[in-house]
């Protein structure tokens, strides 16, 4: 899957968040600066054609909705991250969270934890 845009990224999420919506019900959820109407209604559009989205017709307006799971994106998404910043390495990024101090040891343990029940 080709990577989203940060505007094709922010109004997935919204309509991850609403489930399904019209335009301008995206664009009043829209972060501001909110773009114009017709920038949204593009990037729906665009984001139709690609597959991603769906829509349902109500006279002549369209009702959308995400085709494409948010888990599914996250994973592909995480996926790619690791790849350019990591070297693909789930390690590099363990050690990485470790050395910033993000992650501690009781945190450490949790995940130790989860793997030995995987």
């Amino acid at each position: 899957m080709k990577p989203l845009t940060h505007r094709e990224e922010t109004v997935m999420h919204i309509l991850w968040k609403l489930e399904k919506a019209y335009v301008k019900e995206i664009l009043a959820e829209y972060p501001n600066p909110k773009p114009p109407y017709n920038t949204i209604s593009s990037v729906i559009r665009k984001l139709e054609a690609a597959g991603l989205v769906g829509y349902e017709p109500f006279g002549k307006t369209h009702r959308y909705f995400p085709i494409l799971k948010k888990e599914a994106y996250r994973k592909t998404s995480f996926q790619n991250f690791i790849n350019n910043y990591f070297g693909g390495s789930p390690q590099q990024v363990l050690s990485y969270f470790v050395k910033e101090e993000k992650i501690d040891a009781e945190e450490i343990n949790d995940l130790l934890e989860q793997l030995k029940e995987k």
